[in-house]
Order: C-alpha cells, then sequence, then structure tokens
C-alpha cells in the first residue's frame, strides 16, 4: 500500500481502528510532505522512518529525538511511540511499515541456513530480531534504493516489484544489527547483558546529541539523560564510538555547517547560531581546525 498524505488524527471522521488496521495486513509506505502533523500514541509494526527534508519528533520509551536528512530510525514490532511535525517549512519524510508476516518470512530466509530452508521451505516463525532503535545514517546504497524505490511507486504503484525493494530494506536492517552488535561488543563489561545494557544508554547520549546539538550542553546533563555517571559516559562512549561525548558534538555541529555552506546563502553568523556555537570566531575556530580552511573560503571553493 502506497500513501502520499498523513492522517489527520484529529478529524472527526478519522477512523483509527481503520486506519491501523492496515498495518497488521498489508506493507505500508508513507512518501508524504506536510507542516504538521501528530500521533500521541501508536503501537505499530517494525518500520524504517527517514526524513528528505526539514525534521520530524519521535517519542519512545519517555525520550525525544528527532529525525533529520541523513539519517533512519528503526522502531521494533509492538513499539510504543508518538511522531509529530510542527514547522513553518515542509517536511518530506518516508515512512516504510513491515507486514509482520512478511518481515519474518524475509528474517526467516535471512537468518536460516540453507539446509534448514531446504528441510522446511515454508515453516516460518514470527519471532524478529530485537533491533536498536537508535538514529543512524543512512548510507549511499540506501539512498540509492530509497529514490528507486520512490521513483517506481510514483511510476508504477504498489506492486511486485515493491517488495522486491521491501527485501532490500529489510536485509539492510539485519546488516545494520550486525553492525550495532558489534559497537556493542566494544563496551568494557564481562556480561553480555551489562554490554548490551550500556550500548543502549550510550544510544540515548548520542541521540540526545544529534536531537539538539544546537543547544548547550554539559556532561550533567547528558549523563543524567542516559542512566550513566559523568566518567562511565565518558570512558564508554570513546570506547565505542572512538571519540569523547564533547567532541562527537562538535563533530555534528560541523557536520550542519557544511551542509548548510553549500546549500543554502545564510550568513556565517545564522550558520553559527543554527549550529549551536556561542559565536562566529568559535565557530570559525573550530572549521579551520577540522577542515583547514575558513567557511566562507570553503563555500566559494564548492561553489
Amino acid at each position: 500500500m502506497y500513501l502520499t498524505s498523513l492522517p489527520d488524527h484529529s478529524s472527526p471522521d478519522f477512523n483509527e481502528e481503520l486506519h491501523f488496521s492496515r498495518f497488521k495486513e498489508h506493507n505500508v509506505i508513507f512518501n508524504t510532505t506536510s507542516s504538521f502533523s501528530f500521533c500521541d500514541d501508536h503501537v505499530g509494526c517494525l518500520s524504517f522512518k527517514t526524513i528528505l527534508e526539514g525534521e520530524e519528533w519521535y517519542g519512545i520509551n519517555n525520550r525525544r529525538l528527532a529525525i533529520r536528512p541523513g539519517q533512519f530510525l528503526i522502531l521494533n514490532n509492538e513499539q510504543n511511540y508518538s511522531c509529530n511535525i510542527d514547522t513553518h517549512e515542509r517536511v518530506r519524510g518516508i515512512s516504510v511499515f513491515f507486514k509482520k508476516e512478511f518481515a519474518s518470512s524475509v528474517f526467516n530466509d535471512t537468518l536460516k541456513k540453507d539446509n534448514e530452508l531446504l528441510d522446511n521451505p515454508f515453516l516460518i516463525h514470527n519471532a524478529q530480531p530485537e533491533f536498536f532503535q537508535t538514529l543512524n545514517a543512512i548510507e549511499p546504497e540506501v539512498q540509492f534504493q530509497l529514490a528507486r524505490l520512490i521513483s517506481d511507486l510514483e511510476t508504477h504503484g504498489y506492486n511486485g516489484g515493491t517488495e522486491e525493494h521491501l527485501v532490500f530494506f529489510l536485509h539492510y536492517l539485519i546488516s545494520t544489527l550486525k553492525s550495532e552488535s558489534r559497537q556493542a561488543a566494544e563496551v568494557s563489561a564481562v556480561k553480555l547483558s551489562s554490554k548490551m545494557e550500556i550500548y543502549k544508554r550510550l544510544c540515548i547520549a548520542k541521540d540526545f546529541l544529534h536531537s539538539t546539538f544546537m543547544e548547550k550542553h554539559d556532561l550533567d546533563t547528558l549523563s543524567s539523560n542516559a542512566c550513566l555517571s559523568v566518567p562511565q559516559l565518558v570512558r564508554q562512549f570513546k570506547s565505542v564510538f572512538k571519540t569523547t561525548p564533547y567532541q562527537y558534538l562538535i563533530q555534528i555541529r560541523l557536520d550542519r555547517a557544511v551542509e548548510l555552506l553549500k546549500n543554502s546563502n545564510k550568513p556565517v553568523h545564522e550558520i553559527t547560531w543554527q549550529c549551536g556555537f556561542e559565536n562566529v570566531s568559535a565557530f570559525c575556530r573550530a572549521f579551520k581546525s577540522a577542515y583547514g580552511t575558513q567557511p566562507l573560503i570553503f563555500r566559494k571553493a564548492y561553489a
């Protein structure tokens, strides 16, 4: 099922039961543009969410995080969440909701050995892996596949070929899970359960930095959000992400500054403010340290 508009949950005509029943019966793909939308509480199926323009905020397990261009979020099956868009600028987003039986069949094929599949080719267990619900960077191959998927949907609508694209995305979710599991193994702890729990808390800290990079931060606030002590947060964050929380934050701000320098005509003082730097001098020093040149020279060279 392919939808190009978001439902108005506040409308008297909105049939909540009918709307959410579709996710149990079909794979559902949203390709929408909006400046205002909200859903206060939804129990969803496994889904892949990304933003092409603007930002969308999600509430998961008593925390809030923002998805922006170049990022994606995986939500597990039966996960409670909220989402909202409230901005003066247009927000274009893509969400793919995977029907449980469809996702399970792909995971069954991906995670089982060939001899097991040959012995029981139609035996599919509905159990699904538990994904880390954290922001991830979209790789170029995924951006290409997303563009192909949307192009095919706009040209031909939802058809048999659409599900071939969805198989690719489910395989990609598995590769993402494996990559994150390798990261979790870098946590300094003896028990596997402790490694996984600490990694999840580090991801909360990482997502907090991504979502609020334009605001002032201190380690106490970050450690409070992640429910880790300041020394443990700094030590484990560097062990897993190979940088300190502060250095990670500066890189997020610089990445955003590069994007604005390349794709907008905003003056340097406005970019400084939007990216969370204290002042223009601090921004220019950080930028030159990272890229070897001043922001305006970088913009001219890129143009």
